[in-house]
């Protein structure tokens, strides 16, 4: 399957570059979450418990429901999973 870029995204979804660099950086999180999740049997509740974040709001984000779905909430999901994010910052060409 061939990763769509966030310029892509962007341009097929008519939003701004930065709104598709977004939605890309949530949902490689979102993914490694799962990933990280099913490979301890974690489950939602547990997620929300250590997150701190409603297990609804738990649920419909790991569904892939990104709308209203701050990076911090993706964060918190993410260290309640025992994983950290790197940031690579790098010159436009």
């Amino acid at each position: 399957m061939k990763k769509t870029s966030s310029e892509e995204l962007a341009k097929k979804l008519k939003i701004a570059p930065g709104r598709g660099l977004e939605a890309v950086i949530k949902a490689q999180l979102i993914s490694a979450i799962l990933e990280a999740a099913a490979k301890t049997d974690t489950t939602h509740a547990e997620i929300a418990r250590v997150s701190g974040v409603p297990r609804t709001a738990v649920t419909g984000i790991l569904n892939g429901s990104l709308q209203k779905v701050s990076l911090d909430r993706v964060l918190r999901l993410l260290e309640a999973v025992n994983l950290t994010a790197q940031v690579k910052v790098k010159k436009a060409a």
